[in-house]
């Protein structure tokens, strides 16, 4: 997996597990941390107040990952070959910090510093965000629905500047999901073709090892795909670290998916081929497809984790809608 996409995969993990959209750019860094002091010292009295503060802390949050981009990419690089996911309820500062002090010797004095710097800011932020969500339980639901954006077809998966209406207008009033001839993590053939007409629905959930809110949705999947498997329809996982067969990314999928008791078919396929380059656009994880027995998407991509109300809801009546066509 390209240095890029690693970039594009961890950054769009941070924005769903800070459920805010990156704004804050690192010219702005000194600004946003002037005011950082007094946030995270900041005692809300009221809801709203609690509310307000979670945002701020977002964004400093963002503004801090959105800064030496280069550098940052380096270090999710070293992430993605060696360290291992996000336990539930670890900070992602934390796990940061760990990254940086075990490739130590990749960076110079100034950048070991300067992550040093930021990776403890970013883990101090994480446990002020998290004393407040304890405190005030209904902040993170506001924000999912107040400021979470929700990238669809036209913005998310379409990487020219045509827009998906338009491509989809001209393959027809449905887009075909990106067929793939690939394998299981036992090594057993899955095509594409085979699979979707042998499910009158099949939900396709796009995650990373290290996304701690990929992680955090394996066991609600798996109680989902014994759900469709009843309506006679299936759920299958794209770990995109497996992407091409990688041996060591595979065995950790692996191992994240038993310890959760997710017992789902997971399935990848070449990163040069039609559906691993639709992969490739995807920037935002966990992303969830529905698609019908043609092999057509039904709907928008689900964007953030199925535990989520609105990402839930939304699933379900996609599902319900494939169900009732595939019947009708």
């Amino acid at each position: 997996m390209n240095a890029k996409k690693i970039l594009a995969l961890l950054l769009g993990a941070m924005m769903l597990l800070s459920l805010a959209a990156c704004g804050a750019k690192g010219n702005d860094k000194q600004a946003d941390m002037s005011g950082g002091s007094s946030a995270m010292t900041s005692e809300p009295k009221t809801d709203e107040e609690a509310l307000t503060l979670h945002k701020e802390l977002l964004e400093q949050e963002n503004a801090i990952l959105s800064e030496n981009a280069e550098l940052w990419e380096k270090v999710y690089m070293e992430a993605d070959k060696g360290m291992a996911m996000i336990e539930d309820g670890k900070n992602y500062g934390d796990f940061l910090l760990d990254t940086v002090e075990a490739a130590k010797e990749q960076f110079t004095d100034k950048e070991y510093e300067w992550l040093k710097e930021s990776t403890t800011e970013i883990s101090n932020i994480e446990n002020k965000l998290t004393e407040l969500e304890k405190k005030y339980p209904e902040i993170m639901q506001k924000s999912i629905d107040s400021d979470m954006s929700m990238p669809t077809v036209d913005n998310m998966s379409m990487p020219s500047n045509q827009s998906g209406a338009d491509k989809m207008a001209e393959q027809g009033s449905m887009q075909k999901f990106p067929a793939f001839e690939g394998k299981d993590l036992d090594g057993n053939t899955v095509k594409s073709e085979e699979l979707f007409s042998g499910n009158a629905v099949t939900v396709v959930n796009f995650w990373f090892t290290t996304c701690n809110p990929c992680v955090g949705e394996l066991a609600e999947l798996d109680a989902l795909n014994k759900e469709l498997a009843e309506k006679g329809g299936s759920l299958i996982g794209v770990n995109t670290f497996t992407l091409d067969g990688d041996k060591a990314a595979i065995a950790d999928a692996k191992d994240v998916l038993m310890k959760k008791g997710a017992t789902y078919q997971n399935v990848y396929f070449d990163s040069d081929g039609e559906a691993g380059k639709f992969t490739t656009n995807i920037f935002a994880y966990p992303t969830t497809y529905v698609v019908d027995r043609s092999g057509n998407i039904v709907g928008e991509p689900i964007v953030g984790a199925v535990t989520g109300k609105a990402q839930a809801e939304a699933l379900q009546a996609q599902i319900d809608k494939a169900l009732a066509a595939d019947m009708g």
